[in-house]
């Protein structure tokens, strides 16, 4: 019987300690998002800034926020939102889509994967728009 509480125990220590962690990556997620993407970008439904907004960005095709500017490069680009495109994206826009106009990259791989975590986060909270 002790074993089994033990185990109990053990299982919801974890399972408290993983959401711990899960609530500090978002937090950095978010305090990375403002510092370096928030000048440009809101994560606001309907609120664009120099860039549009990012609210539920995963499975958007790039370039289609409404009343959001874009150049020609990323409205032709065919690129859906994902974390593999984010990334890139983030490391080398220019690299990703030639003649884009978002020239900031972000080329530490650990502050890109908290970044795109919280967008992936908020996009689960999210409809994206199409």
């Amino acid at each position: 019987m002790s074993l089994r509480l033990f185990a109990s125990a053990l299982v919801v220590s974890s399972f408290s300690i993983g959401s711990a962690q899960a609530q500090d990556a978002s937090a950095d997620g978010q305090r990375l998002f403002q510092q370096r993407c928030g000048t440009c970008h809101s994560v606001q439904p309907g609120q664009t800034r120099v860039g549009p907004n990012l609210s539920g960005v995963f499975g958007r095709k790039a370039g289609t926020v409404e009343g959001a500017r874009y150049s020609d490069a990323l409205k032709n680009a065919g690129i859906v939102w994902s974390d593999e495109t984010l990334n890139a994206y983030l490391d080398d826009p220019r690299k990703l889509v030639p003649n884009t106009t978002m020239t900031i990259s972000l080329r530490d791989q650990t502050q890109r994967g908290a970044i795109v975590a919280y967008l992936r986060g908020l996009s689960s909270q999210t409809p994206a728009a199409q």
